[in-house]
C-alpha cells in the first residue's frame, strides 16, 4: 500500500471500525478537542445577559443588558423583562416591580435595572 493510498484513506475516515487505525484517529480526534488552547479559535466565556445585582429586604434587582430591550416600547419591555427574568435568572417567583434605564454621560441607554419582589 502505498502512501498516498493511506492519506487518502484517512482523509476519507476508510477504516473498519474497532480497527487500530480507526482508534488512532478517534484518539486524535479528542486530543485535538481537549487539549486545544481557546485562546487559539478566541472562544471566550460569554457574560449573561441577565445578573443579578444584589438582594435586600426580600428584594432584587436585575441588571439587563440594553440590547435585548432595544426599540420596545414599555409594554413590550415589562413583558421581556418578565421571561428574561424567569428563564436566564432562574427568579420563576419573582413580580416585576420597575424597570429603569441607566445612562452613561452621552444620555444613551448603558443598560436596565429591574427591580423585583418575591
Amino acid at each position: 500500500m502505498s502512501e498516498g493510498t493511506s492519506l487518502k484513506r484517512f482523509i476519507l475516515w476508510d477504516y473498519p471500525r474497532a480497527s487500530w487505525q480507526y482508534d488512532v484517529m478517534v484518539g486524535l480526534i479528542l486530543a485535538f478537542i481537549f487539549l486545544t488552547p481557546r485562546e487559539i479559535f478566541r472562544d471566550q466565556p460569554k457574560a449573561r445577559n441577565v445578573a443579578l445585582v444584589d438582594t435586600d429586604g426580600g428584594g432584587s434587582r436585575y441588571l439587563v443588558e440594553p440590547d435585548l430591550l432595544a426599540g420596545q416600547d414599555e409594554a413590550a419591555r415589562r413583558a421581556t423583562v418578565e421571561k428574561l427574568i424567569h428563564s436566564q435568572a432562574g427568579a420563576r417567583n419573582r413580580k416585576i416591580e420597575r424597570v429603569e434605564a441607566i445612562y452613561d454621560a452621552e444620555k444613551d441607554v448603558r443598560g436596565y435595572l429591574v427591580y423585583t419582589k418575591p
